[in-house]
């Protein structure tokens, strides 16, 4: 590996620290329009993942509530983040990218406002943790499509 490598690791593990130790927009969404539960029975992570969706299909505010490692806790606060005043079909369509990234190891170019999601690329390495990573994802997936099943990993 070179310097450059090195350090753009450590600036990725830095922002999962820093999303998990500190998530965005954690908490009950009391008007939510939308909501899915998600259940990673490998390690125990769980969650609740609230939508507030518009009349014109735009996400307008999201949260999430629950707990988990380190890494399920940073990629659910990534992705309100990232959804925030995104249209519907553009959620999903990050949805769609960031699994297929994380669980295939696609190495497709990532849409500009999913950039600092590469942080969640070295989970590729330890495929028992790419569940942690992918599981608010899911739910996301799970709440747009207003499932009533927990969104799972398994």
């Amino acid at each position: 590996m070179n310097q450059q490598s090195d350090d753009l690791r450590e600036l990725y593990r830095e922002l999962i620290l820093d999303h998990a130790r500190s998530p965005r927009h954690f908490g009950r969404l009391e008007h939510a329009t939308h909501q899915a539960a998600g259940i990673n029975p490998l390690c125990g992570d769980k969650l609740r993942l609230y939508l507030q969706v518009d009349a014109d299909n735009r996400i307008e505010d999201t949260s999430f509530e629950g707990t988990g490692c380190a890494i399920s806790v940073a990629s659910a606060s990534l992705l309100t983040d990232t959804i925030i005043g995104q249209p519907v079909d553009k959620a999903e369509a990050y949805f769609e990218s960031i699994t297929k990234r994380l669980t295939h190891g696609e190495p497709a170019e990532l849409d500009q406002n999913l950039e600092k999601l590469r942080a969640l690329d070295g989970v590729r390495e330890f495929p028992s943790r790419v569940k942690c990573a992918t599981l608010a994802w899911h739910a996301l997936h799970s709440a747009l499509n207003q499932q009533e099943e927990p969104a799972t990993t398994e």
